[in-house]
């Protein structure tokens, strides 16, 4: 099964994506991750997403197809995948249509602006791994450990409450029109994240894919 994880940057997908992946025993294909991997390595990529990604913004088309483009020909996408953070425009879209990609469900985690500020503040993410804990939420056995690796915890600059506030404006112009993108197509499920739960969003998520 493939599967599109789209909404607001601090909407929880990455969460989402780590539990999904679990039970359809898919991947996760984190743009967001790849490209952090790349900034961390001072690879090619990294210098060209990093004057991107420091004030908020998002990484030029081109450079995030041909990511996916890689990553999706590896042997453990040939029964299906997760894509958290590709497409982010129409533009993204259209090319992953022209790839010959069957998408089965875009699931859209819809949350609003208010919460999604107060919830990222309290996010912290593994620098080792990239596994997503919450200071309220989803707290790590350790505090500052990662339970999956024992890497460190740390607070991603792109969740400071300013660059969340420019990814949101950003994500309304360019991503928030995926929505009916997907509903003309009859993909798309919006699950209503406000005054949820984690757990109580991921039910709602699986019984969606079920469907």
């Amino acid at each position: 099964m493939n599967i599109i994880l789209f909404g607001a940057p601090g909407a929880g997908k990455g969460t989402q994506a780590e539990a999904i992946s679990e039970h359809k025993s898919i991947p996760t294909i984190s743009t967001g991750n790849i490209i952090r991997e790349a900034l961390k390595s001072g690879s090619e990529l990294g210098h060209k997403a990093k004057s991107y990604m420091a004030g908020g913004g998002l990484v030029p088309d081109e450079i995030v197809i041909d990511i996916i483009k890689e990553r999706i020909s590896h042997d453990d996408c040939k029964n299906g995948f997760i894509l958290d953070g590709f497409p982010r425009t129409i533009t993204q879209a259209e090319a992953l249509d022209k790839m010959g990609v069957t998408i089965d469900k875009v699931i859209e985690i819809d949350i609003s602006d208010s919460i999604i500020i107060e919830r990222t503040s309290g996010r912290r993410v593994c620098e080792k791994c990239g596994s997503s804990y919450h200071l309220v939420n989803k707290k790590p056995q350790k505090d500052g450990i990662c339970d999956r690796c024992h890497g460190t915890l740390v607070q991603r600059e792109d969740d400071h409450p300013e660059t969340v506030k420019n990814r949101l404006k950003i994500y309304h112009e360019q991503t928030k029109p995926l929505e009916r993108y997907y509903s003309n197509q009859g993909k798309l499920v919006v699950i209503k994240g406000d005054n949820k739960t984690i757990n109580e969003t991921l039910e709602m998520v699986l019984s969606a894919l079920e469907a």
